[in-house]
């Protein structure tokens, strides 16, 4: 069996306006002044509170707390302002039908969201149905910590030669390689697609309709880390 897992923000959904105005919230709520949209973009894949160290490395625990708690209220918020639009980026859905319908294949997602967000998402856009496991921050160290992917190798019996982690961001990337799987980048996310190939990504693609193949073309033991 392949195993190929998908990172969610950036990668199956284009999250970054309302991560930003909730970034943007939670510093203003606080009274820090915000880092800035291309600071925010920079940490989308990390876990909340490993992206607050980031976003405010001078910030005391206190401080951190603060504005985790606060990121988390003002995102909630925006999910039910009646303009709120977190959208499948085009070729998703398609994409994932392909791949789910063979055989062969298992999908999973490994994502830097809590369980919680990703649950309301996955039942909003109704994608439940097409993963077998689901690893979010809540279960693992932040990217990136290869635990996600080795706890979704583990829960489906998959071998690392036979895992494809698709990411928008060089901690995808980076997590696939730390657990010795294949790493897939894509153009459309978050991070350019040179700083995934500096990542270490064994395979690049520019539009959605190339993933199923690129992935399982990189699911083969030639291919070496």
């Amino acid at each position: 069996m392949r195993l190929i897992l998908f990172d969610c923000d950036g990668t199956l959904v284009d999250s970054h306006h309302n991560i930003a105005e909730a970034m943007r919230r939670a510093f203003a709520e606080v009274g820090q002044p915000y880092p800035g949209d291309d600071a925010t973009r920079g940490i989308i894949g990390l876990s909340l509170h490993a992206a607050m160290q980031a976003l405010a490395p001078d910030a005391p625990p206190s401080l951190l707390a603060r504005l985790e708690q606060a990121y988390k209220d003002h995102f909630f918020r925006l999910r039910h302002e009646p303009d709120f639009h977190e959208p499948l980026f085009p070729g998703a859905r398609a994409a994932l039908e392909e791949l789910a319908g063979r055989e062969d294949v298992l999908l999973g997602i490994a994502t830097g969201k809590s369980r919680r967000g990703l649950e309301v998402l996955l039942e909003r856009e109704n994608l439940r149905d097409f993963f077998i496991t689901i690893q979010t921050a809540d279960d693992a160290p932040s990217k990136p910590h290869p635990g996600m992917v080795l706890q979704a190798m583990e829960e489906t019996g998959a071998d690392p030669v036979r895992t494809v982690l698709i990411g928008d961001t060089r901690y995808d990337i980076q997590m696939a390689r730390a657990a010795q799987a294949r790493a897939l980048g894509v153009s459309w996310g978050y991070h350019p697609s040179e700083e995934l190939r500096r990542a270490g990504a064994h395979a690049l693609a520019e539009r959605f309709d190339e993933v199923p193949q690129r992935a399982l073309g990189l699911t083969v033991e030639e291919i070496r880390a």
